[in-house]
């Protein structure tokens, strides 16, 4: 059983993690929780005692957060937005009370009544969460650290400070919040690529239904700017279509009578009417949101690191607040015991390592959204932050750095034959082929085949074809066929596949077929270089010729031709051996044939991936192009996302641990002590968000 839950008012990002272990801790089940998304992802691995499960997963959530409110997620309902109004009127009040006891002058009983109201009205249910927590064995929170640090403020009589840093922790809260928010809203508004309806043909009459309604066969019509709803076949009408919220193209592409159209395309212009070929759980776009929405539950390193981190940090820095708060009034003389509690408690509002544990993933989050903003699905943030450490880039040639479209180049006539005698018999021979070299020489004849006049036609695998046509036999393939026939051929020298014809024993001529090279693949090499990868490599099945040809003119550092799948996995083998630890090694490939390559190596991205559910399945990073310069662009973010949440880390324990000393040697007060925890959690979160954003 799989379920899906929004978890409204899922606010810490910590907890989120603490959720996921708990909840992964129950047997049978397995769960994932995204901060970002605020959405759960529960699978039952046995079906019996389901109810009994929830309850246990329930429990675990209002056990770190009571206030969350847990729904089962529905398409067919909008996702509300946890409402803060009870936080904005609390602080409201709260900061007018603390505004009338320092603007008021009463007696001091009076005065502290009122910093106390405001102390309670503001931050009560931090204290009262705080306790809840502890009788639930959760200790070392942000709420316990605040209740602790500020209860300490009024007993060392500091009344006024106690309130004023409770009320600026709910600020920084407050605005923490939005921040987050606005962050998922950014993530979200990059993938806001769901269609809401589809208009169904019923009998004539046109009704507007959810898209999981729909099946597969059901005829749906699509209006000027609505979205695609489903992946089909357009079966009347034209228009053209927005394919940049899929591949990140800024052209539009014409859509035709007979042409495929995928969910997450606008139609632009025209009324057009699709033949449904995927329900909406298999299609286009389905895939490509579960592929974003999934990719937070495989962390990245330095994710895993700071989660691990954050567990240690914090009782250590508790630790240390005890030892401030009772060794030096013990080994100093004249030093007083409510000074140095008082520089313990600033220690313990520091010491909340929310910054790292909120903005890493955020962060991660902010990038692969971007990414597949253009066209690029990174299914994880550990993928995500590997690409940054790629050394070496190892290409398939077909399909990848070329078109993977053959054609007709030359045609050599030799012994009294035609240019277009030798095209016609080949073009005979191959006319039963479903080949891609047979295909190209079918359409550089362009006529119409007389299949009667074909009167035997064998395969033979690996070489050729043997033909009878209009009462002569003709041979057409390889060096091979022609080698095993005894027949006399000239050599052909030119770059590309070459197809030898012989009519009746005799050598007519030959074909050469090559392959286009990909526009922007001229300048990915040198532009990869740029970025520090140190060397590339292409492996293929083609000959070495036309292999060679194409690694010279693209700047290929290594090439190895014509290799068998298996060939190709040995010295995709031989290259890992050679690499250090650190070091990852990506495999770009179609995704389909070069499978055994694409398991192996550190990163596979799959080239062409659009519309193809292999490609999908099979990569870590799926290019929803056919364009390879979009490997160069994945990692271009990879590197500025590490970059941003490098900066996170170096300032967020930076600023954290000035503060420390100066909390210790009591230069910091507790203002600061909260900027230091409160403050920086929302710069780095803002910072986060400019992972969000691609530069050219």
């Amino acid at each position: 059983m799989n379920k899906e839950f929004i978890l409204s008012g899922l606010n810490c990002a910590h907890c989120a993690s603490e959720i996921e272990r708990d909840i992964n801790g129950i047997e049978n089940v397995e769960a994932a929780v995204n901060f970002a998304t605020k959405i759960l992802k529960v699978k039952i691995n046995n079906n019996e005692n389901t109810d009994k499960t929830f309850n246990k997963i329930f429990s675990i959530i209002h056990k770190y957060e009571p206030e969350i409110a847990i729904k089962e997620r529905s398409y067919k309902q909008e996702n509300s937005e946890y409402s803060q109004m009870k936080e904005i009127v609390r602080f409201i009040i709260g900061a007018v009370l603390f505004a009338s006891g320092l603007i008021l002058k009463l007696p001091n009983i009076y005065t502290l009544i009122i910093f106390l109201l405001s102390y309670l009205i503001a931050g009560g249910h931090v204290i009262l969460k705080a306790f809840k927590n502890i009788l639930k064995g959760k200790v070392f929170d942000e709420n316990f650290l605040m209740s602790i640090a500020t209860i300490g403020a009024f007993a060392v009589g500091q009344a006024a400070e106690g309130a004023a840093v409770m009320l600026f922790y709910q600020a920084g809260e407050i605005l923490q919040s939005r921040a987050v928010n606005r962050s998922r809203k950014s993530i979200a508004a990059l993938m806001d690529i769901r269609p809401d309806y589809a208009n169904i043909d019923a009998d004539g009459e046109v009704k507007k239904v959810p898209v999981e309604d729909v099946k597969e066969g059901q005829i749906i019509i699509i209006k000027p700017g609505e979205k695609v709803p489903l992946d089909g076949i357009v079966i009347n009408g034209a228009s053209t279509a927005d394919t940049s919220a899929l591949t990140g193209e800024s052209l539009p592409k014409d859509i035709n009578k007979g042409d495929e159209i995928l969910s997450g395309y606008i139609n632009i212009n025209g009324l057009i009417t699709v033949k449904v070929t995927k329900e909406f759980s298999e299609s286009t776009v389905s895939k490509i949101i579960d592929l974003v929405e999934n990719a937070a539950s495989k962390k990245a390193q330095t994710e895993n690191f700071i989660t691990k981190f954050a567990k240690v940090y914090t009782p250590i820095v508790v630790l240390g607040a005890v030892l401030v708060a009772l060794i030096p009034p013990l080994f100093i003389d004249g030093a007083l015991g409510s000074v140095w509690i008082y520089r313990a408690l600033i220690f313990l509002v520091i010491s909340c390592p929310c910054a790292l544990v909120i903005s890493i993933p955020l962060g991660f989050f902010g990038g692969i959204g971007a990414a597949s903003k253009n066209g690029i699905l990174i299914k994880g943030s550990n993928y995500l932050e590997a690409l940054c450490n790629a050394g070496t880039v190892v290409f398939d040639k077909t399909g990848t750095l070329t078109k993977g479209v053959f054609k007709v180049t030359s045609v050599e006539e030799e012994n009294g034959y035609t240019k277009q005698e030798v095209l016609t018999y080949a073009a005979y021979a191959e006319s039963f082929s479903n080949h891609p070299i047979a295909s190209s020489i079918l359409k550089a004849y362009g006529k119409e085949i007389d299949k009667q006049q074909v009167q035997s036609y064998e395969e033979i695998t690996g070489k050729g074809i043997a033909a009878v046509i209009a009462g002569r036999r003709v041979l057409a393939g390889n060096s091979k066929l022609l080698d095993d026939e005894n027949i006399i051929y000239k050599k052909n020298a030119n770059e590309g596949t070459v197809v030898y014809v012989a009519v009746d024993s005799k050598f007519a001529g030959a074909i050469v077929i090559s392959d286009e090279i990909k526009e922007d693949a001229f300048s990915l090499i040198s532009e990869l270089k740029n970025i520090g990868i140190k060397k590339t490599v292409m492996l293929t099945g083609d000959n070495k010729s036309a292999a060679d040809k194409v690694g010279s003119i693209l700047g290929i550092d290594e090439v190895y031709p014509e290799l068998l799948p298996a060939q190709k996995v040995e010295i995709l083998q031989e290259l890992i051996s050679c690499k250090n630890e650190r070091e990852k090694i990506i495999f770009a490939g179609d995704g389909i044939n070069d499978a055994p390559a694409l398991a192996l190596a550190d990163i596979s991205i799959a080239m062409g991936g659009l519309g193809s559910d292999a490609a999908i399945e099979a990569a870590d990073v799926v290019i929803m192009t056919d364009e390879p310069s979009k490997i160069m662009q994945a990692i271009k973010i990879s590197k500025r996302t590490k970059a941003i949440i490098w900066q996170n880390i170096i300032f967020a324990l930076g600023v954290k641990g000035i503060f420390l000393l100066l909390g210790a040697f009591g230069i910091a007060s507790m203002w600061e002590a909260v900027f230091a925890d409160v403050g920086v959690t929302l710069i780095a979160v803002i910072n986060s968000m400019r992972a969000l954003k691609i530069r050219d």
